[in-house]
């Protein structure tokens, strides 16, 4: 297996349990329109929905957080990194990777997986009147640390690799913004063919610009 095909095979399992775990969302949301109307039309409120509603959201934060690095969307606050070049990237990230990524993850994950064995141990629960099983998800804490982990792992791997090349690696593709614009534009019966193109052109300007400011550039300043 050569290196590339390892980096996509981590980018893969990242994206396949972030967007499977994104579907929390759609049942967070279900489950608080189903609990303003029971509050507000049948005057019967839910005394456990306030846990449920942040152990929903706090699973889908954290099992999304791999997928997020696999696609370089954590947010960066160093405007001198857009502008350097990739071998200037890399080394950055691979220092910051080593001194605070690792031990960072590595103590969530060892820390969840106490924190987590004990609250199955005693079967956790809420606190709340109607109280709800607490303890799958503490689970959840060191799976995320492990799944995080083996995507930081690939991501300096990928440091390695543009540190010998001078470029990065590519990333798996995803849908993104200029992916929208671009099928409804091309799906518009009321903007002439011109106007599409020279849209869809501006449109991936802005969006590597963006890219480049924070963080994203792949390899063009060479």
């Amino acid at each position: 297996m050569n290196t590339l095909k390892l980096l996509h095979t981590a980018d893969n399992i990242s994206t396949w349990v972030g967007k499977a775990f994104a579907w929390l969302i759609v049942v967070l949301m279900v489950m608080v329109m189903g609990e303003v109307f029971k509050r507000y039309a049948l005057n019967a409120p839910t005394a456990w929905i306030f846990e449920a509603s942040n152990m929903l959201y706090g699973t889908a934060f954290m099992m999304c957080g791999a997928y997020t690095l696999s696609q370089d969307g954590h947010v960066r606050g160093d405007f001198f990194y857009g502008s350097a070049k990739p071998r200037t990237q890399a080394s950055l990230d691979f220092v910051l990777y080593i001194l605070f990524f690792i031990p960072g993850v590595i103590a969530l994950t060892w820390a969840g997986w106490t924190y987590a064995g004990d609250a199955i141990s005693i079967r956790e629960m809420t606190n709340s009147a109607d109280a709800i099983p607490l303890y799958p998800f503490k689970a959840v804490i060191p799976l995320t640390g492990f799944i995080v982990l083996m995507q930081g792992l690939a991501e300096i791997v990928r440091c390695v690799v543009c540190l010998k090349t001078g470029e990065w690696p590519a990333r798996l593709k995803d849908a993104n913004e200029i992916d929208v614009v671009e099928q409804q534009l091309s799906a518009s019966i009321y903007v002439d063919e011109d106007a599409k193109r020279d849209a869809i052109e501006r449109a991936k300007h802005i969006d590597e610009e963006a890219h480049q400011r924070g963080g994203h550039a792949m390899g063009e300043n060479k």
